[in-house]
């Protein structure tokens, strides 16, 4: 049993609050708008939620492997919308369902892996490569459809979409499997150790005979792979790919990770605190569309909670 006074001493770190700020979140807020709003705790809105939770997960996820190392992959909202493209591209040229779903992995696997090279090998910092990269892709997104959007509709991306075991949603079951399988690689296998060790000294890493330069490559190609993955989920759910699609997902990926215990300095990753995290902001954007509170209101949020979000860095570091 713990100790009273060993209670107390918790409440006074702030690595404590920084450890357990998502959680602590998810709490407050999801009894606030039970509270204000009928809605909130109905299934169907649940549902929903989740479904919106399941490709932000996706993102923040992918978002991890970059922010472990000590980087940021500001390229994702960028790389969105046109592994989105190139999906609706090959699908509307006959590709069929399978091999338009492994162009859009493809593509965004490719910009993950010019960003890893880029930074690895020609020594640009990763802001500077990755916004470099969100403008790129924005522009060829346009560039290759002609600005135009395009309608994907199938039976197997229905099923994707609106389909479930049980009360299980198949959108919750693959977010699930990728953070799990993310956890299980950076706590039980030696890649994880080498990515954690990267971001959390490189020099120390590569005087241990770590191929630092091979680690942060392979963290953006894991990256990018991910960002194909939910922009396959995307087209799923909208039923249809938009170059100019201007997604919200950059800062609140970012502000997942770091809420859900991660570092922006490198070297920690938490996985399930990012599950946490991606659920805290689709809650808190989820109650102000039942609150009908005007949507301009919205990004402030965002960016409130990204702000407290590396405050809380700080105080874990």
């Amino acid at each position: 049993m713990a100790r009273p006074g060993g209670i107390a001493l918790k409440l006074r770190d702030p690595g404590f609050w920084g450890d357990n700020a998502a959680l602590i979140g998810l709490i407050v807020i999801g009894a606030a708008f039970s509270v204000l709003t009928p809605y909130f705790l109905t299934w169907a809105n649940i549902s929903d939620l989740l479904v919106s939770a399941s490709i932000l997960l996706v993102l923040a996820t992918a978002q991890q492997f970059a922010i472990v190392t000590g980087g940021i992959d500001l390229s994702i909202a960028g790389n969105l919308p046109w592994a989105a493209v190139i999906f609706g591209l090959a699908y509307n040229g006959g590709f069929g369902i399978a091999l338009s779903a492994l162009a859009a992995i493809v593509a965004g696997t490719l910009v993950g892996l010019v960003n890893g090279l880029v930074i690895a090998k020609l020594k640009v910092n990763d802001f500077i490569a990755t916004l470099g990269m969100l403008g790129v892709m924005n522009g060829l997104a346009l560039i290759v459809s002609s600005g135009q959007s395009f309608s994907v509709t199938s039976p197997f991306l229905q099923a994707l979409a609106l389909g479930s075991i049980g009360p299980v949603r198949y959108f919750y079951l693959i977010a699930l499997l990728i953070a799990a399988g993310a956890h299980l690689l950076f706590t039980h296998t030696a890649f994880g150790t080498h990515v954690l060790a990267t971001g959390g000294n490189r020099e120390a890493a590569r005087n241990m005979g770590i191929p630092v330069n091979r680690m942060r490559i392979a963290v953006y190609v894991i990256d990018g792979a991910l960002v194909g993955l939910a922009a396959i989920l995307l087209v799923a759910r909208t039923g249809g790919s938009d170059p100019s699609l201007q997604t919200s997902q950059l800062l609140t990926s970012i502000a997942a990770v770091v809420l859900g215990g991660s570092s922006l300095f490198g070297g920690r990753a938490a996985i399930l605190g990012t599950v946490a995290g991606a659920l805290v902001l689709t809650t808190l954007l989820n109650g102000f569309t039942l609150l009908q509170i005007s949507e301009f209101y919205q990004p402030i949020a965002v960016g409130i909670v990204v702000i407290a979000a590396a405050i809380l860095s700080r105080l874990q570091r």
